[in-house]
């Protein structure tokens, strides 16, 4: 059984290792994480690939981290809870739409959110919404919805919020945001 896992959850127009999955995953690897990043290419239903994720049921021994990006956010934040997720990482959620109603409650013992100024698919406001309501780690780039120009910013984050999520429960009651 795996000890410590990240489960990528990809947007709706994208596949399992894009570039942001693909840089996140080597992040994790090097820290000693295994990662997970299902393929949801057969359906653009948010429901149908929550469902799927839940049907998967990953249980590691360990801490259990879920990373969306877009669609993939909100599928991350509706599958969080159910899966007993440590760490919720979320890139640029799509979120408060119709169709995207997240079960309650959300909130992981770790939480971040990362959004783009210049995001024209997920207005930023959504990013700010979720971070405000769940008292999540709040990151705003100058970038699109891609957040391809932010890798830079992506990967020392990433590596730090999973150092974070790595530590003794208990250590995560002291932690910030």
């Amino acid at each position: 059984m795996t000890e410590k896992l990240v489960v990528f959850a990809h947007g709706r127009d994208s596949g399992p290792w894009g570039t942001k999955i693909t840089a996140l995953a080597q992040i994790a690897r090097s820290a000693g994480w295994s990662v997970m990043s299902p393929d949801y290419t057969g359906s653009t239903d948010p429901a149908v690939r929550v469902a799927q994720l839940l049907e998967l049921a990953p249980r590691p021994s360990g801490p259990l981290v879920l990373a969306g990006s877009s669609m993939g956010g909100y599928v991350s934040a509706a599958a969080c809870s159910a899966l007993q997720a440590r760490g919720l990482f979320l890139m640029a959620p799509a979120l408060y739409f119709a169709g995207y109603t997240l079960p309650e409650p959300v909130h992981p013992p770790r939480c971040t959110v990362v959004h783009g100024w210049r995001d024209t698919v997920i207005p930023v406001e959504v990013g700010i919404r979720f971070a405000r309501e769940h008292r999540a780690e709040l990151v705003v780039v100058d970038d699109t919805h891609t957040l391809a120009a932010s890798l830079d910013v992506l990967r020392p984050l990433f590596h730090r919020f999973l150092d974070t999520i790595a530590r003794p429960a208990q250590d995560l009651d002291h932690a910030g945001p």
